[in-house]
């Protein structure tokens, strides 16, 4: 399978930070880089055109081009792809009924791709009982709610849903994050870890969603050298439509990523952007000014290429 995603200067300038660790030496004429994800070969070009080949290159391309709607708004991102190119990004995502109407435990994470804040990992528990509800209160469309709606619905989600969330800050992702431990890897502890906590309290469920970022052979890869490892897992790409569970787990990490995002701003007196762009850049290198290059270890994800132009190491 090969999807051909068009995608934005600053979606590009994430793309080269998420896959910094998995870059080949090699890089194609005209392209910024080549890399690993999983099953896929991953190939972005000086054109913005980002080539996903391989047999998940759906689940690879599907994130790149959610990232691409959440950084360009305005923008229509164009996708092509090689099996069903007349259908192109208008393909109606598949609901597995005996899923979707269980009573489902989920998980979910935000915070990956911003340089400034945490990440937040959250896995929650949604009795069937409650999924007509969830709808009318517009959880099933997920995707398309604003911080601000987040931020006045997740209050009234939490009162009925049980949950459990891990926040990972940035002093602690950097103390972890060395040579054999990439993100994809610490997703995959902190997802293994909030699974754990819940399951412990909740036994009355059908089946457990894990929103699929790796294979399940690399998922369980990463979690060799865990000593206690949750295996009863389902493994859905777009997740969130397919699990109002997955959905719930995916909002509250977000409200609770924008509280804590909120409070690193409030604390260093400076209105930090989201995501990884170039007015990341501007308010690093304002902060460095202020407070020293330190400050970077606590408030941001160093791996991230922002650090080297920040310190204008480029």
């Amino acid at each position: 399978m090969t999807i051909t995603v068009k995608v934005s200067d600053n979606t590009m300038q994430e793309m080269s930070e998420f896959f910094e660790d998995f870059k080949r030496p090699k890089t194609p004429n005209y392209a910024l880089f080549q890399a690993d994800d999983a099953d896929c070969v991953v190939t972005v070009y000086e054109s913005g055109k980002a080539v996903f080949q391989g047999v998940s290159a759906d689940i690879s391309a599907q994130m790149w081009i959610e990232r691409e709607r959440h950084l360009n708004p305005t923008k229509k991102v164009e996708v092509k792809n090689s099996e069903q190119k007349e259908k192109k990004e208008k393909t109606e995502t598949k609901v597995d009924p005996k899923i979707y109407y269980a009573s489902t435990i989920g998980s979910d994470e935000v915070g990956t791709g911003d340089y400034f804040g945490p990440i937040v990992v959250t896995s929650a528990y949604v009795n069937k009982d409650n999924i007509k509800w969830l709808e009318e209160l517009g959880v099933k469309d997920s995707k398309k709610l604003t911080d601000d709606k987040i931020l006045e619905l997740v209050p009234q989600i939490i009162k009925k849903i049980p949950y459990k969330s891990i926040i990972l800050t940035n002093k602690e992702y950097n103390e972890r994050y060395n040579s054999n431990t990439n993100m994809n890897k610490l997703k995959a502890i902190l997802h293994n870890n909030v699974l754990l906590q819940l399951t412990r309290e909740i036994k009355d469920y059908d089946y457990v969603v894990v929103d699929e970022f790796a294979t399940k052979y690399v998922y369980f890869n990463y979690l060799k050298e865990s000593p206690n490892v949750f295996r009863n897992i389902t493994f859905l790409t777009k997740g969130e439509d397919k699990c109002l569970a997955v959905a719930c787990a995916s909002l509250i990490s977000r409200f609770i990523f924008i509280k804590e995002f909120d409070k690193l701003s409030e604390k260093l007196d400076a209105f930090l952007p989201k995501g990884a762009s170039d007015a990341v850049n501007d308010m690093g290198k304002k902060l460095v000014s202020k407070y020293g290059e330190d400050i970077l270890k606590d408030i941001a994800k160093l791996n991230f290429k922002n650090t080297d132009r920040i310190l204008e190491k480029e």
